[in-house]
Protein backbone atom coordinates (compact mmCIF):
# COMPACT_ATOMS: atom_id res chain seq x y z
CA UNK A 1 0.00 0.00 0.00
CA UNK A 2 0.88 3.54 -0.54
CA UNK A 3 0.40 5.95 2.03
CA UNK A 4 0.53 10.29 2.36
CA UNK A 5 1.58 11.18 5.75
CA UNK A 6 1.82 14.70 7.24
CA UNK A 7 3.72 15.75 10.29
CA UNK A 8 6.28 12.84 9.17
CA UNK A 9 9.32 14.80 10.86
CA UNK A 10 7.62 15.01 14.44
CA UNK A 11 7.00 12.99 17.20
CA UNK A 12 4.51 10.72 16.09
CA UNK A 13 4.87 10.94 12.61
CA UNK A 14 8.82 10.08 12.50
CA UNK A 15 7.72 6.69 14.06
CA UNK A 16 4.91 5.79 12.19
CA UNK A 17 6.41 6.42 8.81
CA UNK A 18 9.39 3.84 9.98
CA UNK A 19 6.83 1.09 10.74
CA UNK A 20 5.04 1.50 7.53
CA UNK A 21 8.08 0.99 5.76
CA UNK A 22 9.02 -1.94 7.78
CA UNK A 23 5.80 -3.39 6.88
CA UNK A 24 6.36 -3.18 3.22
CA UNK A 25 4.38 -0.33 3.10
CA UNK A 26 5.57 2.84 0.12
CA UNK A 27 5.15 6.44 1.82
CA UNK A 28 4.62 10.42 0.51
CA UNK A 29 5.73 12.55 3.45
CA UNK A 30 5.22 15.77 3.54
CA UNK A 31 7.50 18.21 5.06
CA UNK A 32 8.15 21.44 5.83
CA UNK A 33 11.88 21.66 5.85
CA UNK A 34 13.37 19.01 3.70
CA UNK A 35 16.59 19.24 5.77
CA UNK A 36 15.27 17.55 8.77
CA UNK A 37 14.01 14.62 6.57
CA UNK A 38 17.51 13.22 5.81
CA UNK A 39 16.26 10.23 7.82
CA UNK A 40 13.42 9.36 6.04
CA UNK A 41 14.98 9.67 2.90
CA UNK A 42 17.74 7.23 4.19
CA UNK A 43 14.26 5.21 4.74
CA UNK A 44 13.56 4.89 1.46
CA UNK A 45 10.51 7.51 2.04
CA UNK A 46 9.60 9.89 -1.00
CA UNK A 47 9.73 13.42 1.13
CA UNK A 48 7.96 16.60 -0.40
CA UNK A 49 8.34 19.84 0.65
CA UNK A 50 4.94 21.33 1.76
CA UNK A 51 2.70 22.50 4.43
CA UNK A 52 -0.52 21.91 5.17
CA UNK A 53 -1.63 25.64 5.71
CA UNK A 54 -1.34 25.60 1.57
CA UNK A 55 -3.91 22.83 0.31
CA UNK A 56 -2.37 22.85 -3.18
CA UNK A 57 1.20 21.67 -1.57
CA UNK A 58 -0.18 18.47 -0.68
CA UNK A 59 -2.28 17.74 -4.03
CA UNK A 60 0.89 15.74 -5.97
CA UNK A 61 2.43 13.96 -3.08
CA UNK A 62 -1.63 12.65 -1.86
CA UNK A 63 -2.73 11.91 -5.52
CA UNK A 64 -2.55 8.01 -6.23
CA UNK A 65 -2.01 7.07 -2.38
CA UNK A 66 -4.02 4.34 -0.70
CA UNK A 67 -4.91 6.36 2.53
CA UNK A 68 -3.81 9.14 4.56
CA UNK A 69 -2.45 9.90 7.76
CA UNK A 70 -2.89 13.09 9.11
CA UNK A 71 -0.48 13.39 12.19
CA UNK A 72 0.82 17.23 11.97
CA UNK A 73 -0.60 19.56 14.36
CA UNK A 74 0.50 22.69 16.77
CA UNK A 75 0.90 20.79 20.06
CA UNK A 76 2.98 23.12 22.52
CA UNK A 77 1.64 24.73 25.71
CA UNK A 78 1.80 28.39 26.13
CA UNK A 79 0.98 29.10 22.81
CA UNK A 80 0.51 32.75 22.25
CA UNK A 81 -0.07 32.73 18.85
CA UNK A 82 -3.80 31.85 18.88
CA UNK A 83 -4.28 32.47 15.14
CA UNK A 84 -1.35 30.49 14.14
CA UNK A 85 -2.59 27.47 15.99
CA UNK A 86 -5.82 27.95 14.36
CA UNK A 87 -4.35 28.07 10.86
CA UNK A 88 -2.03 24.73 11.70
CA UNK A 89 -5.04 22.81 13.91
CA UNK A 90 -7.83 23.90 12.23
CA UNK A 91 -7.70 24.90 8.75
CA UNK A 92 -4.70 22.84 8.21
CA UNK A 93 -7.02 19.68 9.34
CA UNK A 94 -9.90 21.24 7.07
CA UNK A 95 -7.11 21.51 4.29
CA UNK A 96 -5.98 17.80 4.66
CA UNK A 97 -9.44 16.61 4.77
CA UNK A 98 -10.98 18.48 2.22
CA UNK A 99 -8.17 17.42 -0.33
CA UNK A 100 -8.59 13.93 0.64
CA UNK A 101 -12.32 14.08 -0.29
CA UNK A 102 -11.80 16.02 -3.95
CA UNK A 103 -9.37 13.32 -4.53
CA UNK A 104 -11.42 10.15 -3.47
CA UNK A 105 -8.58 8.69 -1.25
CA UNK A 106 -9.90 5.42 0.16
CA UNK A 107 -9.56 5.93 3.82
CA UNK A 108 -7.74 8.23 5.83
CA UNK A 109 -6.83 8.38 9.74
CA UNK A 110 -6.82 11.56 11.90
CA UNK A 111 -4.97 12.09 15.15
CA UNK A 112 -7.30 13.69 17.48
CA UNK A 113 -6.01 13.86 20.93
CA UNK A 114 -7.76 13.02 24.75
CA UNK A 115 -7.31 17.32 25.29
CA UNK A 116 -10.51 17.54 23.31
CA UNK A 117 -12.40 16.12 26.44
CA UNK A 118 -10.60 18.39 28.57
CA UNK A 119 -10.40 18.19 32.33
CA UNK A 120 -12.80 15.17 32.70
CA UNK A 121 -13.02 16.05 37.18
CA UNK A 122 -11.68 12.47 37.62
CA UNK A 123 -14.37 10.78 35.32
CA UNK A 124 -13.26 7.95 32.72
CA UNK A 125 -15.48 8.96 29.49
CA UNK A 126 -15.57 7.19 26.43
CA UNK A 127 -16.62 8.24 22.74
CA UNK A 128 -19.69 9.35 23.04
CA UNK A 129 -18.38 11.87 25.64
CA UNK A 130 -18.19 15.55 24.41
CA UNK A 131 -16.95 18.35 26.39
CA UNK A 132 -18.76 22.14 26.82
CA UNK A 133 -17.24 24.98 28.25
CA UNK A 134 -13.82 26.53 28.72
CA UNK A 135 -10.91 25.10 27.35
CA UNK A 136 -7.34 24.80 29.25
CA UNK A 137 -5.42 25.67 26.68
CA UNK A 138 -5.02 27.11 23.30
CA UNK A 139 -3.97 23.62 22.18
CA UNK A 140 -6.88 21.78 23.76
CA UNK A 141 -9.33 24.22 22.25
CA UNK A 142 -8.26 24.24 18.57
CA UNK A 143 -8.19 20.80 18.45
CA UNK A 144 -11.59 20.70 19.76
CA UNK A 145 -12.75 22.47 16.56
CA UNK A 146 -10.30 20.11 14.40
CA UNK A 147 -12.19 17.51 15.81
CA UNK A 148 -15.73 18.48 16.19
CA UNK A 149 -16.15 21.15 13.47
CA UNK A 150 -13.94 20.27 10.81
CA UNK A 151 -13.36 16.03 10.90
CA UNK A 152 -16.87 14.92 12.81
CA UNK A 153 -18.98 17.11 9.78
CA UNK A 154 -16.59 16.03 6.79
CA UNK A 155 -17.38 12.05 8.13
CA UNK A 156 -20.92 12.96 8.57
CA UNK A 157 -21.12 13.62 4.82
CA UNK A 158 -19.28 11.05 3.73
CA UNK A 159 -15.35 10.82 3.94
CA UNK A 160 -13.76 7.74 4.80
CA UNK A 161 -12.25 8.86 7.78
CA UNK A 162 -11.34 7.51 11.14
CA UNK A 163 -10.09 9.05 13.90
CA UNK A 164 -7.98 8.40 16.93
CA UNK A 165 -7.45 9.78 20.45
CA UNK A 166 -3.81 9.62 22.13
CA UNK A 167 -3.30 10.39 26.00
CA UNK A 168 0.21 11.66 27.05
CA UNK A 169 2.74 10.26 24.69
CA UNK A 170 5.90 9.69 25.88
CA UNK A 171 8.58 7.51 24.51
CA UNK A 172 12.29 7.43 23.03
CA UNK A 173 12.96 10.92 21.19
CA UNK A 174 9.98 12.66 22.75
CA UNK A 175 10.73 16.88 22.47
CA UNK A 176 7.48 17.54 24.20
CA UNK A 177 7.58 18.87 28.47
CA UNK A 178 7.02 15.42 29.12
CA UNK A 179 10.10 14.30 27.26
CA UNK A 180 11.52 17.31 29.15
CA UNK A 181 10.65 16.02 32.18
CA UNK A 182 11.95 13.14 32.13
CA UNK A 183 15.28 14.26 30.62
CA UNK A 184 15.24 16.56 33.65
CA UNK A 185 14.69 13.90 36.70
CA UNK A 186 17.29 11.63 34.83
CA UNK A 187 19.84 14.33 34.74
CA UNK A 188 18.63 14.66 38.88
CA UNK A 189 17.32 18.37 37.55
CA UNK A 190 13.34 18.41 38.44
CA UNK A 191 13.24 19.97 41.47
CA UNK A 192 9.41 19.92 42.24
CA UNK A 193 6.29 17.16 40.69
CA UNK A 194 2.39 18.38 40.16
CA UNK A 195 0.47 16.81 42.37
CA UNK A 196 -2.97 15.26 41.51
CA UNK A 197 -2.71 15.67 37.80
CA UNK A 198 -3.77 12.03 36.04
CA UNK A 199 -2.93 11.36 32.58
CA UNK A 200 -3.83 8.38 30.51
CA UNK A 201 0.06 7.44 29.41
CA UNK A 202 0.69 6.42 25.56
CA UNK A 203 4.07 4.41 24.52
CA UNK A 204 4.83 5.87 21.21
CA UNK A 205 5.38 2.36 19.79
CA UNK A 206 1.39 1.75 20.97
CA UNK A 207 -0.06 4.88 19.50
CA UNK A 208 1.86 3.89 15.90
CA UNK A 209 0.65 0.49 16.03
CA UNK A 210 -2.97 2.47 16.79
CA UNK A 211 -2.79 4.38 13.87
CA UNK A 212 -1.91 1.32 11.75
CA UNK A 213 -4.50 -1.09 13.14
CA UNK A 214 -7.12 2.17 12.48
CA UNK A 215 -6.38 2.05 8.87
CA UNK A 216 -6.28 -1.66 8.88
CA UNK A 217 -9.59 -2.22 11.04
CA UNK A 218 -11.02 0.63 11.89
CA UNK A 219 -14.51 1.61 10.42
CA UNK A 220 -14.74 4.46 8.39
CA UNK A 221 -16.97 7.39 10.60
CA UNK A 222 -15.78 6.03 14.04
CA UNK A 223 -13.72 7.01 16.89
CA UNK A 224 -11.02 5.39 18.95
CA UNK A 225 -9.19 6.12 21.96
CA UNK A 226 -5.58 4.60 21.53
CA UNK A 227 -5.07 6.22 25.20
CA UNK A 228 -2.77 3.36 27.46
CA UNK A 229 -3.24 3.18 31.39
CA UNK A 230 -4.21 5.99 33.60
CA UNK A 231 -1.84 7.24 36.41
CA UNK A 232 -0.62 10.03 38.45
CA UNK A 233 1.95 12.17 37.64
CA UNK A 234 3.70 11.74 41.12
CA UNK A 235 3.40 7.81 40.67
CA UNK A 236 4.87 8.38 37.53
CA UNK A 237 7.92 9.20 38.95
CA UNK A 238 8.37 7.19 41.94
CA UNK A 239 7.88 4.24 39.13
CA UNK A 240 11.03 6.03 36.87
CA UNK A 241 12.98 6.50 40.46
CA UNK A 242 12.24 2.52 41.27
CA UNK A 243 13.79 1.85 37.47
CA UNK A 244 16.45 3.99 37.25
CA UNK A 245 17.69 4.31 40.70
CA UNK A 246 17.75 8.16 40.72
CA UNK A 247 16.58 9.30 43.88
CA UNK A 248 13.90 11.94 42.72
CA UNK A 249 12.53 15.62 44.35
CA UNK A 250 10.23 15.49 47.36
CA UNK A 251 8.81 18.21 46.72
CA UNK A 252 5.03 18.05 45.35
CA UNK A 253 3.11 21.20 44.23
CA UNK A 254 -0.43 22.09 45.37
CA UNK A 255 -3.13 22.67 42.70
CA UNK A 256 -4.45 25.53 44.23
CA UNK A 257 -1.65 27.03 44.25
CA UNK A 258 -0.82 26.01 40.90
CA UNK A 259 -4.39 27.69 39.60
CA UNK A 260 -3.19 30.82 41.32
CA UNK A 261 -0.12 31.22 39.69
CA UNK A 262 -1.86 30.36 37.09
CA UNK A 263 -3.89 33.21 37.14
CA UNK A 264 -0.99 36.02 37.99
CA UNK A 265 0.94 34.11 35.41
CA UNK A 266 -1.55 35.55 32.29
CA UNK A 267 -1.13 39.05 33.64
CA UNK A 268 2.70 39.08 33.54
CA UNK A 269 2.68 37.41 29.73
CA UNK A 270 1.70 40.17 28.36
CA UNK A 271 5.22 41.65 29.11
CA UNK A 272 7.18 38.76 29.47
CA UNK A 273 7.46 34.95 27.57
CA UNK A 274 7.76 32.49 30.40
CA UNK A 275 9.32 28.96 29.79
CA UNK A 276 6.45 26.59 28.60
CA UNK A 277 6.06 24.85 32.26
CA UNK A 278 5.46 28.35 34.15
CA UNK A 279 3.21 29.50 31.25
CA UNK A 280 -0.34 30.46 32.66
CA UNK A 281 -1.57 27.03 30.53
CA UNK A 282 1.20 24.77 31.30
CA UNK A 283 0.67 25.66 35.44
CA UNK A 284 -3.24 25.06 34.44
CA UNK A 285 -2.57 21.73 33.05
CA UNK A 286 -0.01 20.55 35.98
CA UNK A 287 -3.33 21.87 38.54
CA UNK A 288 -4.64 18.73 39.62
CA UNK A 289 -6.35 18.47 36.07
CA UNK A 290 -7.33 14.87 34.64
CA UNK A 291 -7.12 13.06 31.50
CA UNK A 292 -9.27 10.19 31.82
CA UNK A 293 -10.55 8.00 28.80
CA UNK A 294 -11.32 4.59 28.00
CA UNK A 295 -9.22 2.65 25.62
CA UNK A 296 -12.09 -0.14 25.73
CA UNK A 297 -13.38 0.19 22.21
CA UNK A 298 -10.04 0.30 20.47
CA UNK A 299 -9.60 -2.66 22.31
CA UNK A 300 -12.44 -4.69 21.33
CA UNK A 301 -13.09 -3.61 17.84
CA UNK A 302 -9.39 -2.90 16.60
CA UNK A 303 -7.56 -5.87 18.97
CA UNK A 304 -5.62 -2.80 20.17
CA UNK A 305 -3.15 -3.81 23.51
CA UNK A 306 -1.25 -1.27 24.66
CA UNK A 307 1.66 -2.25 27.21
CA UNK A 308 1.86 -1.70 31.15
CA UNK A 309 3.08 1.63 32.44
CA UNK A 310 6.06 -0.23 33.87
CA UNK A 311 7.13 -1.99 30.84
CA UNK A 312 6.50 1.28 28.31
CA UNK A 313 9.07 2.97 31.25
CA UNK A 314 11.22 0.83 31.74
CA UNK A 315 12.11 1.24 27.81
CA UNK A 316 12.30 5.14 28.58
CA UNK A 317 14.28 5.61 31.29
CA UNK A 318 16.98 2.77 29.46
CA UNK A 319 16.98 4.76 26.53
CA UNK A 320 17.18 8.36 28.57
CA UNK A 321 20.24 6.82 30.48
CA UNK A 322 21.86 5.40 27.53
CA UNK A 323 21.29 8.94 26.24
CA UNK A 324 23.40 10.74 29.62
CA UNK A 325 26.22 8.48 29.02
Amino acid sequence: MKYFVTGATGFIGSHLVSQLIKRGHRVNALVRDTRKAEDLKNMGVSVFRGDITEKESMRKPMEGTDGIFHVAGLYKLGIRDRRMAERINVEGTRNVLELSKELLIKKGVYTSTLSVYSDTRGKTVDESYRFTGRHISVYDETKWRAHYEVALPLMENGLPLVIVLPGAVYGPGDTSAIGDALKAFIRGELKIIPKGTIFCWSYIEDIVHGHILAMEKGKPGESYIIAGPPARIEDVFLLIEKLSGIKGPKKRSNPHILRLMSILMKGIELFVKPSVTFSSEGLRVMAGVTYLASNRKAKEELGYSPRSLEEGMRETVEHLMREQG
